[in-house]
């Protein structure tokens, strides 16, 4: 991350930075309306740290998008690296799922700071897109998965997670969902016997 001045944040901002991240995600999806204020010190930072950051509320709101989109998609290559290709799968299927959570529960916040900005949907949706075809053509080479399923496939497959209450029981009946989609994904597989 670079500070104003063009050169890198130092270590303390940058951890300012992510804590209101953090927090204004929390906040900001238990109400689209919380205060700036709020932010602020649940952050531990004063409301001059917040706005050198985050000009106004449609930045923080669009930062907090962008942020948990760009580790959601960071989160599928390191998977990759550390583990076999349908762990790795299966791993960042429950991350994707509480990053839909998040998401609507921001989905308030995000629609009033799309409202004036155009949003931040499109950009997000290809990182994520890019980031399941990288698992599913790991997976597809160590044939892991059935031959031939597509990004598309695998977001239809998954959509029921968007009918799921996020006020209910949401992790545990997004984990049986995600059980049974990886086990039709494995069904088929050419290195299954």
């Amino acid at each position: 991350m670079k500070s104003r001045t063009g050169g890198p944040q130092r270590s303390d901002a940058q951890r300012n930075r992510e804590r209101i991240l953090e927090v204004a995600l929390v906040e900001l999806s238990r109400s689209p309306d919380a205060p700036l204020i709020t932010i602020a010190k649940k952050a531990g930072v004063g409301q001059g740290t917040l706005y050198r950051n985050f000009p106004n509320r449609e930045a923080l709101i669009l930062e907090v998008y962008r942020h948990e989109v760009q580790q959601l998609t960071d989160s599928a290559a390191e998977l990759l690296r550390t583990t076999e290709p349908d762990q790795a799968l299966r791993t960042w299927m429950d991350r994707l799922a509480r990053f839909i959570m998040a998401k609507t529960g921001l989905a308030d916040a995000l629609r009033q700071a799309a409202g004036t900005t155009g949003g931040p949907e499109s950009s997000g949706y290809s990182l994520v897109v890019g980031s399941i075809e990288s698992l599913l053509n790991a997976n597809h080479e160590a044939g892991t998965i059935r031959p031939g399923v597509t990004a598309d496939d695998f977001l239809l497959a998954i959509a029921g997670i968007w009918q799921i209450d996020i006020r209910g029981d949401w992790h545990a009946k997004t984990t049986r969902l995600l059980d049974l989609i990886m086990d039709g994904l494995r069904a088929g597989a050419p290195g299954r016997h």
